[in-house]
C-alpha cells in the first residue's frame, strides 16, 4: 500500500517534534528541538516564555525533516498541531502577543474574588465546594493579568491557548479545538463550546466573549498555511491543518485507547491517568472531564502535576555520578538509573514518597513527602520510591475513576518519556496488577495527532478504524502478582493514609510559608 503521509507537531514543555508519520502509525521521520531553557521566571513563582519561541521551533523542526528526508515530506497532505495545556496569550488586533505566554507550571495568583451572584455562592456553600471555587479564581490566569497588568487586559483582543496562538501563526485564522480545551477558561466541555454567560461557574474566569477565539472540531479543516509560515516552516502554501486535541488528548487516542475497560497513563513532564467513556463522567465531584477527540465522548482524567518532571529533579539534585557515568558512556542518565532499579525491591525497603511537588484543586496545600528514612537507603533507593510514588497516586486515581465509573480496567496502556524504560514499565505492572502494554513507539501524542489528521483526510471512515491500523501492540509486561501483594498492602496501609495524617501540617507550613510572603 502507497504511503499517506502527514506532518504532526507535538508541542512539549521540554522540546518541539515535528514527524512523519503514514496511514500505518509508522513514524517515517522525526526531528526534535530541545528547549534548553524551557521557560523564564522573572519570579520564583512564575513560568513564562515567548510564545513565539515555540512557533520558532516547530519550523525548525519541520524545515529539518524536508532537507532530511524531502522525498517523504513532498508526499505530506496535512499537517496537524497538539500542545501543551492551560498555557496562555494575549494577542493585539493583528495576533501579536502583548506579554510573554504563561505556562501550565506557573503558579501566580489572583488576589481578588468571583463575582458570584448570591444564588450561586449558597450553592457552591451547600456542596463545600466555595473555597475550591476561590482558588480556582485565583489560579486563573486571566484573573492576574486583569488585576496586576490592566492595560495588557484592555489591549487583548484575543485570550488564547498555545495551541490556538500556533494555528494562528500558521494559518491565519483565530481558531482552536475542542479537544484542546483545558485550562482555566470558560469551557463547557458537554457542549464542546464556551460557557453561556449564565453558566454556574462563568464568574471564575470571566473573559469577555469577544476575546475568545471561535472552536471547531476534530478532523475539521482550520485553514492553510499562509505564505509567511510556508516560508518559515518549509511546509507548502495552502497545506490543510486539521483540527486535533491538546497533547494528552492526542496521546490517549495514539494509545488506541477508546473503549472504557482500557485505561491510558502519560509518564510525561505531568504524569495522568484517563480513559475514554462515551457519557459525561467526572474523575472527582464537581471536576469536569476533558473532551476525547472523538466528538460526544469525554475523558476523565487525574493529573500528577510535576510528574517525570521529578526525574529531571532528581538528577539534577542528585545523580551527578551517574549524570557523568552517562555521558561517557554514551547513554542517558536514565538508562543508567533505570539499570540500577532492580537493585532496589519492591516498596524500597520501607521508602515510600508522596509526589505532590505541585498540588491540584482537591488538595490545595499538599507539598511533596518521604517517609521510612533509614541508614539502609541509598540515591537508587529514592530513585525507586520517587517511581513507585508516582505509580501509587496513578493508582490512587484510577481506583477513584473505577468507583465512580462502575467499571474495572482490564488493560493499562503506557506512554510518555517514561514508558521508555521497561524496568519502569514492569514495576507500574507488578504495581497496578494488569496486564500493561507498550504500544510500537514512545511518540503517542503524535501518532494521535496524526490519526486525526487522517480521519480528516478522509483516509480512516471512524477513530476505531484508525486506531486499528494505526496502533500496535508492542510489549506486554504481566504483573507479578507476589510483587502485587507488597504493593497492594504498602498502598492500603499507607500510602492512602500519608496525605491524611499529614494534612494538618501541610496548611500549617502553607500558612507561615504565605505569611514569610
Amino acid at each position: 500500500m502507497e504511503d499517506r503521509i502527514v506532518l504532526a507537531y507535538d508541542v512539549g514543555t521540554q522540546s518541539s517534534r515535528a514527524l512523519l508519520i503514514n496511514q500505518r502509525g509508522e513514524i517515517l521521520a522525526k526531528s526534535q528541538v530541545k528547549h534548553e531553557i524551557p521557560y523564564e521566571r522573572p519570579n520564583p513563582d512564575w513560568a513564562e516564555k515567548d510564545a513565539d519561541f515555540y512557533y520558532d521551533n516547530i519550523c525548525k523542526a519541520s524545515a529539518r525533516l524536508k532537507e532530511s528526508h524531502p522525498d517523504f515530506f513532498a508526499k505530506v497532505e496535512a499537517a496537524s498541531i497538539t500542545t501543551i495545556r492551560d498555557t496562555v496569550v494575549c494577542v493585539d488586533k493583528e495576533g501579536k502577543p502583548l506579554r510573554p505566554a504563561i505556562l501550565w507550571l506557573d503558579k501566580r495568583k489572583a488576589e481578588g474574588k468571583p463575582k458570584v451572584p448570591a444564588f450561586n455562592k449558597v450553592l457552591f456553600k451547600a456542596v463545600g465546594m466555595e473555597e475550591a471555587v476561590h482558588v480556582q479564581y485565583q489560579k486563573s490566569h486571566c484573573n492576574w493579568i486583569r488585576e496586576n497588568e490592566p492595560e495588557i487586559w484592555a489591549k487583548t483582543d484575543k485570550y488564547l491557548l498555545l495551541s490556538g496562538y500556533l494555528i494562528f501563526k500558521l494559518t491565519g485564522n483565530m481558531v482552536d479545538t475542542a479537544a484542546s480545551m483545558v485550562g482555566h477558561i470558560p469551557f463547557d466541555c458537554q457542549a464542546r463550546n464556551w460557557q453561556k454567560k449564565t453558566a454556574l461557574t462563568r464568574p471564575v474566569f470571566d473573559v469577555e466573549e469577544e476575546k475568545l477565539c471561535e472552536i471547531e472540531d476534530s478532523g475539521d479543516v482550520l485553514g492553510t498555511i499562509t505564505e509567511t509560515a510556508a516560508a518559515d516552516s518549509g511546509l507548502p502554501q495552502g497545506l490543510p491543518l486539521i483540527a486535533t486535541g491538546s497533547d494528552k488528548a492526542c496521546e490517549i487516542l495514539g494509545m488506541g485507547c477508546i473503549s472504557k475497560e482500557k485505561a491510558a497513563i502519560s509518564f510525561g513532564t505531568t504524569a495522568t491517568v484517563t480513559f475514554t467513556v462515551d457519557k459525561y463522567m467526572e474523575p472527582e465531584r464537581f471536576i469536569p472531564p476533558y473532551d476525547s477527540i472523538i466528538p460526544g465522548r469525554f475523558t476523565p482524567e487525574i493529573e500528577i502535576f510535576r510528574g517525570y518532571w521529578l526525574i529531571s529533579w532528581f538528577k539534577k539534585e542528585f545523580a551527578e555520578k551517574e549524570m557523568k557515568q552517562a555521558e561517557e558512556m554514551g547513554i542517558s542518565a536514565e538508562e543508567l538509573l533505570n539499570q540500577r532499579l532492580e537493585e532496589v525491591p519492591a516498596g524500597c525497603d520501607g521508602l515510600l514518597f508522596q509526589p505532590y511537588f505541585t498540588p491540584n484543586i482537591t488538595m490545595p496545600t499538599a507539598r511533596g513527602a518521604v517517609i521510612g528514612f533509614s541508614d539502609q537507603h541509598t540515591r537508587i533507593h529514592i530513585y525507586r520510591a520517587i517511581i513507585e510514588g508516582i505509580n501509587f497516586a496513578l493508582m490512587d486515581g484510577m481506583r477513584l475513576m473505577e468507583k465512580r465509573g462502575n467499571h474495572k480496567f482490564t488493560e493499562l496502556y503506557l506512554g510518555g518519556g517514561g514508558s521508555q524504560s521497561s524496568e519502569i514499565c514492569q514495576i507500574t505492572a507488578d504495581m497496578f496488577g494488569i496486564p500493561t502494554i507498550r504500544t510500537q513507539t514512545y511518540e503517542v501524542a503524535g501518532i494521535g495527532c496524526a490519526m486525526t489528521a487522517f480521519v480528516g483526510l478522509g483516509v480512516f471512515d471512524s477513530y476505531e478504524e484508525a486506531a486499528a491500523s494505526m496502533v500496535r501492540k508492542k510489549d506486554v509486561f504481566m504483573p507479578d502478582m507476589e510483587q502485587h501483594k507488597i504493593y497492594e498492602r504498602l498502598y492500603e496501609d499507607v500510602f492512602k493514609k500519608i496525605y491524611g495524617n499529614l494534612s494538618g501540617l501541610y496548611e500549617k507550613l502553607h500558612d507561615i510559608y504565605h505569611e514569610k510572603k
